[in-house]
């Protein structure tokens, strides 16, 4: 498989890819909507292609009401009959289920750390295997792809551009949570 860095580098002509590769992905982010977005989308990828779930986003964020996790979470039959009636999302009912348990999921976590990003900031040193364990044990359909992907597009696992990407130095800069935990660990060794 070629590297994400490379394959955008390789075709300028991909828009969608350029622009998400070149502003979004790898970069930190702070908020509890932005962060669950970026995990149904991920959800919703697997098995697809990545740009097919890039063109139809602003489609998700319309059908999930901008990824308010507490709206989502109350979701009844009626939305999931909308959201399974919805053309421009992925109409699969276990990734549908997934995004409603998932964001009730979210919110018992909130209880507890104050935040999503508040309990992903918790366990920042965790390796991805340990990652993927973790939230498995929490979260619907989230497969080892499914997990490392979201952890490096939002930046708490490393990989997410190579070190000569022009990306890597603007991610980098912004300290994401992968730098911060890597250098923790040197200063407690």
């Amino acid at each position: 498989m070629i590297p994400y860095c490379q394959y955008v580098k390789n075709h300028p002509e991909d828009e969608y890819n350029r622009i998400y590769h070149d502003t979004e992905y790898g970069f930190p982010l702070e908020e509890d909507a932005l962060l669950f977005e970026r995990l149904i989308l991920e959800i919703n990828q697997a098995g697809l292609s990545w740009i097919t779930i890039l063109k139809k986003k602003d489609n998700f964020r319309r059908a999930y009401h901008a990824f308010d996790i507490d709206r989502v979470a109350g979701y009844d039959q009626l939305e999931r009959e909308r959201l399974l009636a919805d053309a421009g999302i992925i109409r699969n009912r276990l990734k549908i289920n997934a995004a409603i348990e998932n964001a009730k999921q979210i919110q018992s976590l909130r209880m507890e750390y104050g935040s999503f990003k508040g309990w992903l900031d918790a366990h920042t040193f965790l390796s991805k295997l340990d990652w993927v364990n973790l939230f498995k044990q929490i979260f619907t359909f989230t497969g080892g792809e499914i997990v490392g992907e979201f952890l490096m597009s939002t930046g708490y696992l490393p990989g997410a551009h190579d070190p000569d990407c022009p990306v890597f130095q603007q991610t980098a800069a912004l300290k994401p949570a992968w730098i911060r935990s890597k250098h923790d660990q040197r200063v407690h060794i």
